[in-house]
C-alpha cells in the first residue's frame, strides 16, 4: 500500500498496479507513451527513496530490469536423463554457471530461472535441548552468524614484501556448523551439534518446472532489454549456449523450450518470398499490357531501387525489419510501379503518334529525346502529385498512440518511404531510363491481343453507364448503403490471431494449492498435452520464475508448447482444430483452461494486467463484495456462447493459521510482542539467518524447529 499510493505520484505515470503473494509483492508503474525508458526508473528510484522510512526494517524494495514480460525471447531447460545429478545441483548450475555467462551479453536484461531445488543449510533447533542447556533462539541464530564471517588484519611487511592479513571464517562443511560453540557448562562448550540437527536441504520454493511430463526440470528464461533486437539477441545466447555446453558436466544437457527467433525467421522469410512473388507478378502485367520487354524493364526497375530506398531510410531512423515494417512495403509494391506505367503509356502514345506522322522513318537521336522530354513534361507533374497525395493517405495512422501507434508506426513508415521513393523515382530516373531502353518501333496497343479484349469488353460498359448516369448514381448509392448492415454486424478486435507456431497453455487453478500438489497437475497436464502427435515439446511453470517480469501465484500455470514442423501433422489438422483437440486431451477438474500465442499473451497481461483476451475488473472498497461479484460474473459468462471456460480469481480464498498474541500473558513471562513474533517467524516458518560463500556460490543458512513441534496448531 505505501509503496502503491507513493507511485501513484511519479511524473508521467499513467497507471500502477500492485500484486501481493506469499512472500512477494510487485507495483508495476505504466508510463505514457513516449516517455524515456531511463528517466522513468530514476523518478521511480527517486520516489522509493522516499517510502523507505514507512516500510518494515526486512521489507527492502528493488527496482527491476529494464525489460517487460514481453522480452521473454527464449527459454531452456537442465535436464539430466542420465540420474546423476539432482534438481538441487542443476539449479545450482543454472544459477552459478549458465545465468553469469549469458548476463554478460549485450542486451540481456536478465536471466531468471525456473523450478529446482535452491540448496540450503538447514539448523533444526530441538527446543528440549535448547531448553535443557538454557540457550534461548536468538543466542543460536547470534552464534551461527558470529561463526560465518571473515575479516582482515590490513597489511604486514616481511622481507620486503608486502602480505595481506586475513582472517577466513566461513562455513563450509556441516561439522562447521556442529562445532559451533554455544557457551560453557563447566568447562565443556556446549556446540551447535548438541542442541540440532544440520543438514542439507532444500529452501521453500514458489516456482516449479516441468518439462514433457518426465519429471520436474530446472528451467532458465533469458529476458531481452526494451527497445532492442530480439534477433540478433537470441543468434548471441545460441552461440554462448553451445561454448558452455563444454563445461558441463556428463548428462546434463540445455534443451530449447521457447525460442521466439523461429516466429521472427518465419516471417521474415514469408513476407520476403511473397514481396518477391509481387515483383514477379508486377514485372509479368507490365510486359503483358505494355507487350514491349524494354518498356517494362523501365517499370520494373523502379521496384527494387524504391524498397533499397524506404530500407535506407529505415536503417538510418532505426527500424527494424519486422512484420509491420515488411508489411508496409508488400502494401505499397503495387501502387509504387504506377507513375512509372503510366509515364511510359504515354510515351508510347508520343511514339506512336511521331511514327505515323513520319512513316517510315525511325525515332531516334534529338528527335528521340525530345518526344521522350514532351511525354515526361505531360504527365509527369500530375503523377508525382498522385504520388504524393497517396503517401500523406498514410498521415491519420502517424496520429495513433500508445500500443496501437506502436503497432502500426513501422507499417505507416515503411509505405511512406516507399510510396516518397517511387513519386521521385517517376519523374527523375524513369524519365531517363525511358529516353535509352524505349528505342526501336513500339507495337500500336491494338497490336496485344490482351488490351485489344479488354477495350472490346470494356467499352458497351463505358457506353451504357454514360447513357444512364442518374442509373448509374442510383445504384452505386444503393449498394453503398446496403453495406451499413453487414457493417454493423462486425465484430472488432485490436490485432487478428497472428499464428506465432508455439501455444501458451495457461490454467488457473484455485487459491491454497500446495507446491507438492502444483507440480502433480503441471506434470499431469504436460504429460497429456504431450500426447497430441503433433506437439514436439512442453515445458510448464507453475508459480513465477525469479524475476519482477513475472508476478505469477503457485495456482498460475503457464506451459510453452512447441509443434512439430508443418509437414509431420495428421492430414487435414490445423492450428484451430490442434487447440480444440488439447482442450479436449486437457481436462482436469479443478483448472480453467486458457489457449493463447506466448507473445500475444504477455502484451495482453502488460497493457491490461488480465491473463486471459477478456477479462471484466472489478473494484470496490471492500475484498468480500469484490469475492461476491466476480463469482456472479464468473456464472454468467459461463454462459456466454463461444466461452470455453471462465473463472474469477479469488481474493478472499488464502488459508490461515492465526497466533492471538496473549500481551498479558507474554508479559508475566517477560516477553514482548516481538520476542513472540520472532519465534512464529523463525522457528515456526523457518529464517534465513545468513549465507555460506562457496567459490562463486551463495546457499542460504535456515534455522527452524523440527516438523513436528511446527505441522499442527499444537
Amino acid at each position: 500500500y505505501p509503496l502503491a499510493t507513493t507511485m501513484l505520484s511519479v511524473p508521467g505515470a499513467k497507471t500502477v498496479r500492485g500484486y501481493s503473494f506469499f512472500g512477494d509483492s510487485y507495483v508495476y508503474v505504466i508510463f505514457e507513451d513516449g516517455t524515456d525508458l531511463y528517466w522513468a526508473r530514476s523518478r521511480v528510484l527517486e520516489y522509493l527513496s522516499q517510502v523507505q522510512g514507512r516500510l518494515p526494517a526486512s521489507a527492502k524494495p528493488a527496482l527491476g530490469p529494464d525489460a517487460t514480460g514481453v522480452g521473454w525471447i527464449y527459454q531452456y531447460a537442465l535436464v539430466d536423463r542420465s540420474g546423476r545429478h539432482d534438481l538441487a545441483q542443476l539449479r545450482s548450475l543454472q544459477d552459478w554457471f549458465l545465468k553469469y555467462e549469458l548476463k554478460t551479453l549485450p542486451n540481456v536484461a536478465e536471466v531468471a530461472t525456473i523450478g529446482g531445488m535452491v540448496r540450503q543449510y538447514q539448523v533444526v533447533l530441538d527446543p528440549v535441548k535448547l531448553a535443557a542447556y538454557g540457550i534461548p533462539h536468538q543466542m543460536a541464530i547470534k552464534a551461527i552468524r558470529g561463526a560465518n564471517q571473515e575479516s582482515g588484519g590490513a597489511l604486514l611487511e616481511l622481507a620486503e614484501t608486502e602480505y595481506m592479513v586475513r582472517a577466513s571464517g566461513y562455513l563450509e562443511t556441516l561439522a562447521d556448523f556442529r562445532a559451533i560453540p554455544l557457551r560453557l557448562a563447566g568447562a565443556t562448550p556446549v556446540t551447535l551439534g548438541d542442541v540440532a540437527a544440520i543438514r542439507i536441504g532444500p529452501e521453500m520454493r514458489r516456482g516449479i518446472g516441468e518439462l514433457d511430463g518426465e519429471g520436474e526440470a530446472v528451467g532458465g528464461v533469458v529476458i531481452l532489454r526494451s527497445d532492442q533486437n530480439a534477433r540478433v539477441t537470441i543468434a548471441a545466447v545460441k552461440e554462448k549456449l553451445e561454448t558452455l555446453k563444454a563445461g558441463l558436466p556428463p548428462g546434463v544437457e540445455i534443451v530449447t523450450t521457447y525460442d521466439r527467433s523461429a516466429l521472427i525467421d518465419r516471417a521474415i522469410d514469408n513476407l520476403s518470398q511473397k514481396l518477391i512473388e509481387e515483383f514477379i507478378v508486377v514485372a509479368l502485367v507490365c510486359v503483358l499490357f505494355l507487350w514491349h520487354l524494354r518498356s517494362s524493364l523501365v517499370a520494373i526497375i523502379s521496384l527494387p531501387l524504391g524498397v533499397l530506398i524506404a530500407f535506407i531510410v529505415m536503417r538510418q531512423q532505426g527500424i527494424n525489419a519486422n512484420i509491420m515494417s515488411l508489411g508496409g512495403i508488400a502494401i505499397a509494391v503495387g501502387a509504387m510501379v504506377d507513375g512509372a506505367v503510366v509515364m511510359i503509356e504515354n510515351a508510347h502514345k508520343h511514339i506512336e503518334a511521331w511514327q505515323r506522322e513520319h512513316s517510315g522513318k525511325t525515332l531516334q537521336g534529338e528527335a528521340h529525346w525530345r518526344v521522350i522530354v514532351e511525354a515526361a513534361s505531360e504527365v509527369g507533374p500530375a503523377l508525382f502529385f498522385s504520388l504524393l497525395i497517396i503517401t500523406l493517405s498514410f498521415i491519420p495512422v502517424f496520429t495513433l498512440e500508445a500500443q496501437e501507434g506502436r503497432l502500426f508506426g513501422p507499417l505507416a513508415f515503411t509505405k511512406t518511404y516507399a510510396m516518397a521513393a517511387a513519386a521521385a523515382l517517376s519523374v527523375t530516373l524513369v524519365p531517363v531510363l525511358m529516353g535509352y531502353w524505349i528505342r526501336g518501333r513500339i507495337p500500336d496497343e491494338t497490336k496485344n491481343p490482351l488490351n485489344r479484349w479488354l477495350i472490346r469488353a470494356y467499352r458497351p460498359l463505358l457506353d451504357a453507364v454514360l447513357a444512364r448516369p442518374k442509373t448509374t448514381l442510383a445504384v452505386a448509392a444503393l449498394v453503398f448503403l446496403s453495406a451499413a448492415w453487414p457493417i454493423s454486424r462486425l465484430g472488432g478486435e485490436f490485432l487478428p490471431p497472428l499464428d506465432e507456431g508455439d501455444l501458451l497453455y495457461m490454467p488457473s487453478a484455485l487459491p491454497g494449492l500446495s507446491a507438492q500438489k502444483a507440480s502433480e497437475l503441471l506434470q499431469q497436464t504436460n504429460r497429456l498435452i504431450r500426447s497430441v502427435p503433433e506437439v514436439a515439446s512442453a515445458y510448464g511453470k507453475a508459480g513465477r520464475a525469479d524475476t519482477a517480469t513475472d508476478p505469477a501465484p503457485l495456482v498460475m500455470f503457464e506451459t510453452i508448447i512447441q509443434f512439430k514442423p508443418r509437414e509431420q501433422w495428421r492430414s487435414g489438422m490445423t492450428p484451430e482444430k490442434l487447440v480444440e483437440e488439447l482442450d479436449r486431451a486437457v481436462q482436469v477438474p479443478g483448472l480453467a483452461n486458457i489457449w493463447v500465442p506466448p507473445i500475444r499473451n504477455r502484451i495482453d497481461m502488460l497493457a491490461t494486467g488480465i491473463k486471459s483476451p477478456i477479462g471484466v475488473k472489478i473494484a470496490s472498497a471492500s475484498l468480500a463484495d469484490i469475492d461476491r461479484v466476480a463469482q456472479q460474473v464468473e456464472r454468467i459468462a459461463a454462459t456466454v456462447p463461444g466461452v470455453s471456460s471462465a473463472l474469477a480469481e479469488r481474493l478472499t480464498g488464502g488459508r490461515y493459521v492465526d497466533v492471538a498474541i496473549d500481551r498479558a500473558a507474554a508479559a508475566r513471562y517477560g516477553l514482548n510482542v516481538a520476542d513472540v513474533q520472532s519465534v512464529v517467524a523463525s522457528l515456526i516458518g523457518g529464517q534465513n539467518i545468513g549465507e555460506t560463500v562457496e567459490g562463486l556460490a551463495r546457499y542460504p543458512i535456515n534455522v527452524r524447529y523440527p516438523r513436528e513441534w511446527r505441522d499442527t496448531p499444537e
